[in-house]
């Protein structure tokens, strides 16, 4: 009994392993940096997104002041950036906007789009304005995993969830193995529109953002999830790696090229 106890122990990390490389597509983190090791290679382009709490009663006139200027500012084509979606959380925290940008050549575009911008009359009024109308704002900046969709403008209507994960630190390789794998289970809708893990601001983030027709539609989607071989697997190894998530319903505004 004893000897066939310590057989049964000793196979099960075994068991574990060998189960665990069914569903991982598996990256070596010691040959590289992690963002080289995840992020797509084809392109260099480096997103923020931004997280304003806006004052309750200033939401209306915060919105409308961006969808003034924001376009006519950042459609310029000596700007190297492009802005991919801005929203209204509808579901999650209140009177909050998210918008999310694409810096076409990675760092030294941010640069020189933020040195252009401090040079810009405008854009300095825009935010002085905007600036009286907050309680609170944030940003990350992110890159986009290799293996998720690009973000396009999509036409509408649409509602879009923005799932946030927080990760246990050391563990977003294993993240990106266990989803490289995970995301062919969310394609066949359509509603996958994008994945980034943060370099800058809160590290070890990860989001999710998805596009539904309607909180039904996105019920019955993630419902169906479920019945796709290997699908529960890949969920029960992923848990384990988060320490908090947030899920945001959010509203695109008119100017959103996400609709």
């Amino acid at each position: 009994l004893i000897c066939r106890g310590l057989v049964s122990s000793a196979s099960r990390p075994r068991e574990d392993s060998w189960l665990k490389s069914l569903f991982v597509r598996k990256v070596d983190p010691r040959k590289d940096a992690h963002s080289n090791l995840l992020a797509k290679r084809e392109t260099s382009s480096l997103y923020k997104l931004q997280i304003h709490n806006v004052k309750p009663e200033y939401l209306d006139a915060y919105n409308k002041l961006c969808q003034e200027v924001l376009p006519k500012i950042h459609e310029e084509k000596h700007y190297p950036c492009a802005l991919v979606g801005t929203w209204n959380t509808w579901y999650g925290e209140q009177d909050q906007a998210v918008h999310l940008w694409r810096y076409e050549g990675g760092y030294p575009a941010l640069t020189e789009v933020m040195s252009k911008l401090r040079q810009n009359k405008e854009f300095t009024e825009f935010r002085k304005e905007r600036g009286n109308m907050l309680l609170s704002r944030k940003n990350q900046l992110l890159l986009e995993f290799s293996f998720w969709n690009e973000p396009v403008p999509r036409e509408g209507p649409n509602i879009y969830e923005l799932r946030s994960y927080q990760l246990r630190p050391g563990t977003m390789i294993e993240w990106g193995n266990y989803w490289a794998r995970a995301i062919r289970f969310r394609q066949d809708n359509n509603e996958a529109v994008g994945g980034f893990f943060s370099q800058i601001g809160q590290l070890y983030m990860v989001h999710h953002l998805w596009a539904y027709k309607d909180l039904q539609t996105r019920e019955d989607i993630r419902n169906a999830a479920w019945h796709k071989p290997g699908w529960d697997e890949l969920v029960y190894y992923t848990v384990p790696l988060i320490q908090e998530m947030e899920s945001r319903i959010m509203i695109p505004l008119k100017i959103s090229p996400l609709q």
